[in-house]
C-alpha cells in the first residue's frame, strides 16, 4: 500500500467520477496498484482556469481492467471514503511548493510534478489534507451550546497531525465528514437555500439551511458537492421524505402525496428550479438526481 496523488480535471476526456472510479492507461497500472487499500490526493493541474489545486482526498479499493474501453483501467473508489477539501490547496505558497515530493536535487520543479500518477509522502500527504480541512469558521447546525461536540469549538486551533493513524481516522470520522460536507456545500450555494432561494443568518451568525446529501449516506451515498444541495429546514424535511425533487434540470417536482401543493408552490423561488451553483462540477450530478427520484420521490 502507498499514498499517492491522482491529476483530474473538471474538463476530464476520462471517464472519471471522483468518488466513484478513476480512469487511467496502462502505463499508470503499477503505480495505482500501489495505491489500492490506501488513500489518495485528488489534484487538478494549474493550466485549468479556476484550478482547484489539490481539492479532495480518497480511499482506492481496487483496481480492474475497464469493461468499455480497451488498454484502459479503473481505480475503484472504496464507498464513502471521498471527500472534497473545505479549502482546496495551490500547488504552491509563500514558503514554496507544498508537496515537496516533487522536488529535484536541486530544489527545483521536477517532471515528476506532470505525471498524472505518482506516489506522495506521508509528510506531504498530512501536510496537505491538514490544509485542506483546516477550517476558522465552522458552520456547524444550530444545536445547544451545551451540546457542542467536544474538540470542535468555535476557536479550536488548526488540526495537527501526528500520527498516521490520526490522519486516517480524522478523515474517516463521520462527525468530521458531516462538519466538512456541510462548509463544503454551503459555501458552493452562498449559505442559500436551492429551493426557497432564501439567505438567512441567525443572531449568532450562523447560515439558516443545511447540507442535504441528494443519495444519503445510508444508501452510500458520497461526501462529494455535487451530490449535496444547501436546503432550508422544511425544504430538507420536503427532500428526505420525496414530497419534492429535481430533474437532472433542477426543475422543482412536487409529489401528488402533497396536501397543500399551492403553498409549495408559494414556498418555492419562483423560477420554478433549483439554484445552482456559478462551477459546473459543483452542480448536483444526474446520477445522483436520478437516485432521488428512483428511490425517495414519491410520484
Amino acid at each position: 500500500m502507498g499514498l499517492g496523488v491522482f491529476i483530474h480535471r473538471s474538463d476530464s476526456i476520462y471517464d472519471d467520477s471522483p468518488a466513484e472510479q478513476y480512469q487511467f492507461p496502462s502505463q499508470y497500472l503499477h503505480r495505482v496498484q500501489a495505491c489500492v487499500g490506501d488513500w489518495i490526493i485528488y489534484y487538478e493541474p494549474r493550466k485549468v482556469s479556476e484550478t482547484r489545486g489539490y481539492f479532495a482526498v480518497a480511499k482506492v479499493q481496487q483496481v480492474i481492467r475497464d469493461p468499455n474501453t480497451s488498454g484502459m483501467y479503473l481505480a475503484l473508489i472504496e464507498p464513502g471514503s471521498y471527500l472534497d477539501f473545505v479549502h482546496p490547496v495551490p500547488f504552491s505558497g509563500a514558503d514554496g511548493v507544498v508537496e515537496r515530493g516533487v522536488l529535484n536535487a536541486e530544489g527545483r520543479i521536477s517532471g515528476r510534478a506532470q505525471s498524472a500518477v505518482r506516489p506522495i509522502s506521508p509528510d506531504d500527504f498530512s501536510r496537505i489534507v491538514a490544509l485542506g480541512l483546516d477550517d476558522h469558521e465552522p458552520l456547524l447546525p444550530r444545536v445547544d451550546a451545551s451540546a457542542s461536540p467536544p474538540g470542535f469549538e468555535e476557536e479550536q486551533a488548526p488540526f495537527q497531525f501526528e500520527q498516521s493513524r490520526d490522519r486516517v481516522s480524522y478523515i474517516a470520522s463521520r462527525i468530521v465528514r458531516d462538519r466538512v460536507f456541510r462548509q463544503v456545500v454551503l459555501s458552493a450555494y452562498d449559505k442559500r437555500c436551492a429551493i426557497a432561494g432564501l439567505k438567512l443568518i441567525n443572531g449568532g451568525g450562523r447560515a439558516e439551511v443545511d447540507a442535504a446529501h441528494i443519495r444519503p449516506v445510508e444508501a452510500n451515498g458520497p461526501d462529494i458537492v455535487s451530490n449535496g444541495i444547501a436546503l432550508s429546514g422544511t425544504a430538507h424535511w420536503m427532500f428526505d421524505r420525496g414530497l419534492i425533487g429535481l430533474t437532472d434540470s433542477l426543475e422543482i417536482l412536487i409529489s401528488r402525496q402533497v396536501n397543500d401543493p399551492d403553498a409549495v408552490r408559494g414556498f418555492i423561488n419562483k423560477t420554478g428550479r433549483a439554484l445552482a451553483p456559478r462551477r459546473v462540477f459543483e452542480r448536483p450530478h444526474a446520477h445522483f438526481l436520478q437516485w432521488h427520484r428512483e428511490h425517495c420521490f414519491k410520484q
